[in-house]
């Protein structure tokens, strides 16, 4: 308790966040000095006007408590490979035998990390800034560039390392994109470019953050990514955002543009209508992947459009004619390595997910990325070598 009461002001109007009184007015206290010699208890006064705290209480009072060093670096661990901080503080009362022992109890830790994220704030574009950077002096192939608004913020962003480069030049005739959300605390649109490699595993090539899913964004993403790979791929396969289609159009206008199947049989359901969708969508799945010829899959979509009478006609006249995008007939011609949907970057956004996640800074997101990348990579290690 400190010595003292605690002041009221009856004039102010501010509501206080209600909390226990520290303030007893005690007297006691122990008062030492150092005369030239030796260490002097000048003050000794032993009554208290409070009660003490019980030996079950004391690792409560803020006088016992701290975060070490020690466990700052060990919690720091633990936010690299994204365990919940409700979790940390377990995993910490488990090794010190017992919440008593561990230094600190868990509003602490979280009031730590809170000014961590205070430490940073205002500064986690530059600071990544400052990381790219740093990799581009260590990594001579190493490409990144970043765009910034009139105050300075970051607006876009792309990278991409030396492996990721010489991985396109292999395997880059098809590339699947696709943007998703939640990966960091601005809400920046983690934009990965991906494709497959010799063992049929996903690799990255190259990593874009867009603030928005503009036409101008996606233009800027792919101009800069081309900028980096030189050579632009054959087969593209994304959804149907259309300012996607429509940039896509405009820098790679000699690349042939998929349309994700998954994605536009996922809207069946919605478009055909419930009782429609439970009857007839095994005609059009029928239609859609097991016709051999044009022929054949313009006769069998028909038949399944006449017997089932969805409730969206207007989509499905739409689909039939994008079908030259999506119809596997209509596209078998081009090589696609063994993809005919944006899947392969959905399931890499849940994998990347396991890492990050919408509270951490960029910086942060980089750093889990990174780790994540350097897993995928020792995956192909694993598969190279078992070959």
């Amino acid at each position: 308790m400190r010595h003292g009461g605690k002041k009221k002001d009856s004039e102010s109007t501010q509501i206080e966040r209600e909390r226990g009184n520290v303030c007893e007015n005690c007297k006691a206290k122990l008062t030492v000095v150092y005369d030239g010699f030796n260490f002097v208890v000048q003050t000794f006064i032993e009554e208290h006007t409070h009660p003490l705290a019980t030996p079950s209480r004391v690792h409560l009072l803020r006088s016992h408590r701290g975060v070490s060093d020690t466990k700052i670096k060990l919690v720091k661990k633990f936010s690299n490979v994204n365990i919940p901080l409700y979790q940390q503080f377990e995993l910490l009362e488990t090794q010190a035998g017992g919440h008593e022992s561990v230094g600190f109890i868990e509003r602490d830790l979280r009031n730590f990390e809170r000014d961590e994220r205070e430490k940073i704030k205002g500064r986690d574009a530059e600071m990544l800034y400052e990381y790219f950077k740093s990799e581009e002096d260590k990594d001579s192939d190493f490409f990144f560039k970043f765009e910034t608004d009139n105050n300075n913020r970051m607006t876009r962003c792309f990278w991409v390392d030396s492996v990721a480069r010489k991985a396109y030049t292999h395997f880059g005739d098809v590339v699947v994109f696709d943007t998703t959300y939640n990966t960091n605390r601005y809400a920046m649109i983690f934009s990965p470019l991906v494709g497959v490699n010799h063992h049929g595993q996903t690799t990255i090539f190259g990593c874009g953050f867009l603030s928005n899913e503009t036409f101008d964004s996606f233009v800027w993403l792919l101009e800069t990514w081309l900028e980096a790979m030189k050579i632009a791929p054959t087969v593209i396969i994304t959804d149907q955002d259309q300012a996607m289609t429509k940039a896509i159009a405009q820098v790679l206008p000699n690349t042939f543009h998929r349309y994700c199947v998954w994605y536009i049989l996922n809207k069946f359901q919605e478009k055909m209508g419930y009782f429609a969708h439970h009857n007839y969508y095994a005609l059009f799945k029928t239609a859609i992947w097991e016709s051999e010829t044009v022929e054949e899959f313009e006769k069998s979509w028909y038949e399944a459009l006449e017997i089932s009478q969805p409730s969206s006609k207007e989509w499905f006249e739409e689909m039939y004619k994008l079908r030259g995008t999506w119809i596997p007939t209509y596209v078998k011609q081009y090589f696609s390595a063994g993809m005919s949907s944006s899947q392969r970057a959905e399931s890499m956004h849940a994998f990347f997910k396991r890492y990050c996640s919408k509270s951490n800074s960029l910086m942060d997101f980089v750093t889990r990325f990174n780790r994540a990348l350097a897993h995928l990579r020792h995956e192909e290690l694993v598969a190279d070598h078992g070959d």
